[in-house]
């Protein structure tokens, strides 16, 4: 497996920075622009916190590109939004080498021009529209913090993050993202309708005359300040046996008769017990306590599993998804209560 990028130096130590308190103020802001969604938004947090990328799951007009361009905004971190279509070649994203003159020596050289992917915060906005060799380029920046040009690589800027999102209803022209890149997102998150109030809220505070003006609350800096950190929470042998255990329970074993064997083609992989683990101290920091617990490992298990249990025909058939196995799991993987 792959190693991850490596972690920036840091210009704030990380001891120092108040990360509850700023998530707090982060919050605050994209409520201004943002209406509901909390469960998006700690999602999203926790993906900053633990250098991850997260595929938004949702139907159009569900303001994820808002969400995505409001967290950038608040963050002062740099933005990029990537509009994927069919045409969408490699050199579009990662940049390109183009041929310059120096006009007192009359030397002809390469010079390599960034693409959108040099930025903090890309939104891939309808990633499953391109085609594979477009996807395989975002792929490399994401798992390894770089890209290839003419032979040459070029480091992206850190911290770095893809936030993606597709269309669940349209699968028209459409190119499915291969398991090995849906398996770099950390997490997917189901972005759903608003409830009726909510609804109301929309419908009046954004057809008005004023835009409310978002003010930033940190800065790249300190966002890689609060990566360190997270990584430095407890996680007891206890969480991590209950990230694994769960992890290795959606792996369907033949003859077994099981629910899982049944309806589960493919299981997650051991990145899944990264990301759960990883994903575990972030939320625990988020929420201002010391130490990793099981209750966070189980409140992730659907965002960061589902997408990556690959289902059997006979699943489909039965109306079987991923949610219904993640929920399995979380019933019928023993846990020791006294640990959570």
């Amino acid at each position: 497996m792959n190693s991850p990028p490596p972690e920036p130096a840091l210009a704030t130590p990380a001891q120092e920075v108040d990360v509850v308190g700023t998530c707090r103020r982060v919050r605050e802001q994209l409520a201004r622009t943002i209406v509901g969604q909390d469960p998006v938004v700690e999602l999203m947090l926790i993906t900053l916190l633990a250098r991850g990328h997260a595929l938004l799951e949702g139907v159009p007009g569900l303001a994820k590109t808002l969400l995505v361009r409001s967290l950038a905004r608040v963050t002062s971190c740099s933005f990029a939004r990537i509009q994927f279509t069919p045409d969408l070649m490699p050199g579009d994203i990662t940049g390109s080498e183009v041929m310059e003159e120096d006009r007192r020596s009359g030397r002809r050289e390469l010079r390599f021009v960034p693409g959108p992917l040099f930025a903090h915060l890309v939104l891939a906005d309808e990633i499953n529209r391109t085609t594979p060799k477009t996807q395989a380029a975002l792929l490399e920046a994401m798992q390894e913090g770089h890209v290839t040009v003419g032979g040459k690589t070029h480091p992206v800027p850190a911290p770095f993050h893809v936030f993606a999102t597709q269309n669940p209803l349209e699968q028209e022209g459409t190119y499915p993202l291969p398991e090995a890149q849906v398996d770099r997102f950390m997490v997917r998150i189901r972005v759903d309708y608003p409830d009726p109030d909510e609804e109301r809220r929309i419908a009046q505070e954004t057809t008005g005359a004023e835009a409310p003006e978002l003010q930033p609350v940190l800065d790249p800096e300190t966002l890689a300040a609060m990566q360190a950190l997270t990584r430095l929470v407890p996680a007891a042998p206890s969480v991590v046996d209950r990230a694994v255990a769960l992890v290795r329970a959606s792996r369907p074993v033949e003859g077994s008769g099981s629910f899982v064997e049944e309806n589960v083609a493919w299981g997650a992989g051991p990145r899944a017990s990264q990301f759960l683990v990883l994903g575990a101290r972030a939320r625990a920091l988020l929420r201002g306590r010391d130490v990793a617990s099981r209750r966070d490992v189980d409140a992730l298990a659907h965002a960061v599993l589902g997408h990556r249990i690959l289902l059997t025909y006979r699943a489909g058939a039965r109306g079987v998804d991923g949610r219904d196995v993640v929920e399995h799991l979380l019933r019928d993987t023993p846990a020791d209560d006294a640990a959570l």
